[in-house]
């Protein structure tokens, strides 16, 4: 898979990230398909710089990766569009649960190892910010990536690691409350969309 810094667009003013929980492998892939199917259908926002889709893991939910130009721009989309969008997807699949969206900054990345492609992303979020910081450094078998996004009032840190495989991550984070694993599924960026290649069949 990619690495997240070749995600980036060197242009986006925030990074909104959100995860949708649909409960089943069968509802995320049903979920992802209508997420990309909007995403075809609709004139790409021109404030909307990137969104990148990732799949859970286990199968039981997506992560949104979005970059904007600015939080102004996404909301002034997002009071026009987002009801509209939201309403198709819940059509076709009634009862995602949406915790809510993280409007963050990216703050920090620490590349481990450039050399190896991640084989899963880590999520974890937490209001330890200082403590978060200051592990930031700190390696680990099969790490090779982490970025810390920060809401924008500093209160709550996001982590998106990349790890060589699930396994190592399981191993390394074995006690970690809350952290869930994805992988790229789907790309759209500059009104082009992409689907990962080296992205494994979604969960059955």
């Amino acid at each position: 898979m990619t690495h997240l810094l070749d995600l980036l667009h060197p242009d986006a003013g925030t990074v909104l990230i959100s995860e949708w929980r649909t409960g089943t492998p069968e509802r995320t892939r049903a979920a992802a398909d209508a997420v990309i199917q909007e995403w075809a259908a609709a004139e790409a926002p021109p404030a909307r710089l990137a969104q990148h889709l990732f799949v859970a893991t286990d199968g039981t939910g997506l992560l949104h990766y979005a970059q904007w130009t600015s939080d102004e721009d996404h909301l002034a989309w997002a009071r026009a569009y987002r009801g509209a969008v939201i309403s198709r997807v819940d059509t076709l699949v009634p009862g995602i649960e949406r915790p809510g969206l993280n409007r963050t900054r990216l703050h920090r990345s620490v590349v481990h190892d450039a050399g190896h492609r991640p084989g899963v992303f880590a999520i974890t979020m937490t209001t330890a910010v200082q403590e978060t910081l200051e592990n930031a450094s700190t390696p680990a078998t099969g790490l090779l990536a982490t970025h810390i996004h920060l809401t924008a009032d500093g209160g709550r840190a996001i982590v998106v690691s990349e790890w060589t495989d699930g396994a190592a991550h399981e191993k390394a984070a074995a006690d970690a409350p809350g952290v869930r694993r994805y992988t790229l599924h789907h790309s759209l960026t500059g009104g082009r969309a992409s689907s990962s290649p080296t992205h494994p069949p979604l969960p059955q």
